[in-house]
């Protein structure tokens, strides 16, 4: 059942060529931490091209229970009347974060070191993901959790009376745990440092220093260090929103399918950091050509020309899943159309997203005709010349899994059908008609 309310099944048939211009919805990384830093900061935040699917708006009522002032204008521009670091108000309910893992694992980081008390829940995919990654090193600042059994939601956090700055090493590749530890030492006097093996997505740091604060990275002997100097006074920003590249993902794998598409994705944000999958797919001799490089808000962005074009099967880097792991489920149903086999080592962060992922597209992709195999950290997908289909896929409350099937439907011999399409509003609201608008047959199940 959808986390919206009645489930909501869908079917997706093979279509013909694709064509037009995909209008993506702005990055959902940058759109939360625009929020939050914004009530954090002094004085005025304006955004633009903010991303409006379920998972950002619930972050930005979090805010207001906060007591930060959130409008949108009715041109679409959000203005954000912040606290300043430490203003955070005890909220009077619970804050259902929904969907949003990013949401509740940073908004958790940036209450930390706040001296009140916040509980946390979500949907039911919300509350089966673990937080003891990240409530164990917000514990270091004095915050305390308290929640279910694995540290699982509902779950109530004691934000630090009295916080200590921290030097904490990421056990994992993981933004989120690196960005929670970042917005609680804003708080925390002195120098928080945080330190991670493998790079992961910089938008948190790149922000940070957008906003005011004094932060560095440096990299060593150690990994990626780095330090941002507590209890600035961070000052309101104007910020426009650069289109999600992992939402573009999906438009720009399908025309890779369909034979004979050509689209253009106008206003990617190409953060070197998120860009593993276009790196991927050029290894797999995907046609896609970039236009119009610049820099918008400390993000670099570029327009997007993609034709379909035969692929093969290719390992890829375990060293880039750290900026792909949100895009591994398209990636799969584009290796079920390349020649050979795609490996996929690496991966294992994949089985604590909103589902397990691995288990989620080798079960359905098994049961449109192609062969897969698993490990605990990595897939192996076979190329299909003519993909049967058929089956009803189980999308787990997943919108990139939903997506990721509903885009397979478009090559399959026989239509592809997912049980529930309702949690694709988290991150892509008009991810069915952009896509019904360049020629895919998606349909409704009635009944």
């Amino acid at each position: 059942m959808s986390s919206h309310g009645t489930s909501k099944p869908m079917t997706s048939r093979k279509c013909g060529p694709l064509s037009g211009v995909a209008q993506v919805p702005g990055d959902k990384s940058i759109s939360h931490r625009a929020l939050i830093l914004g009530a954090l900061s002094m004085g005025e935040t304006r955004v633009t091209g903010l991303l409006e699917g379920g998972d950002v708006l619930d972050t930005a009522q979090a805010m207001r229970a906060f007591g930060a002032e959130i409008n949108r204008m009715d041109d679409g521009e959000w203005r954000i009347h912040g606290l300043g670091v430490g203003g955070f108000a005890e909220p009077e309910d619970v804050i259902d974060c929904g969907n949003a893992g990013t949401g509740v694992r940073l908004i958790m980081g940036a209450m930390a070191s706040t001296d009140i008390s916040v509980t946390f829940t979500g949907d039911a995919s919300l509350r089966s993901r673990p937080m003891g990654r990240v409530t164990d090193p917000l514990a270091l600042f004095g915050a305390a959790a308290h929640g279910r059994s694995g540290g699982r939601l509902p779950l109530t956090m004691v934000g630090a009376a009295d916080p200590v700055p921290v030097r904490y090493a990421t056990p994992m590749p993981s933004a989120q745990v690196k960005s929670a530890v970042l917005l609680a030492g804003l708080n925390a006097p002195g120098e928080t440092v945080v330190i991670e093996q493998e790079p992961t997505r910089d938008h948190t740091e790149r922000m940070l220093a957008g906003f005011g604060a004094e932060i560095s990275t440096e990299i060593t002997d150690e990994g990626r260090v780095i330090t941002l100097k507590g209890q600035p006074e961070l000052t309101g920003q104007t910020i426009i929103v650069p289109r999600d590249p992992s939402s573009a993902a999906f438009p720009v794998v399908a025309a890779l399918l369909v034979e004979g598409s050509d689209i253009s994705v106008p206003n990617i944000g190409m953060n070197p950091t998120r860009a593993g999958l276009f790196k991927a797919l050029k290894l797999m001799g995907a046609d896609i050509t970039y236009s119009n490089e610049r820099l918008e808000g400390g993000e670099p962005v570029a327009d997007l020309r993609v034709k379909h074009g035969p692929l093969k099967g290719i390992t890829v880097p375990p060293e880039n899943a750290a900026t792909m792991i949100d895009e591994y489920p398209i990636l799969a149903v584009l290796a079920a159309t390349a020649t050979g086999a795609t490996h996929m080592p690496g991966i294992k962060e994949m089985r604590v997203k909103e589902c397990d992922r691995i288990d989620a597209m080798v079960t359905g992709l098994t049961a449109c005709g192609v062969k897969v195999d698993e490990t605990e950290d990595s897939m192996t997908i076979h190329g299909v010349e003519h993909i049967p289909g058929g089956a009803t896929c189980k999308t787990h409350l997943d919108h990139r899994i939903a997506m990721s099937f509903m885009c397979l439907g478009m090559v399959t011999q026989n239509p592809v059908k997912i049980d529930d399409a309702g949690a694709i509003e988290t991150s892509f609201p008009d991810f069915i008609p952009l896509m019904q608008t360049l020629g895919a047959k998606f349909a409704k199940v009635n009944g």
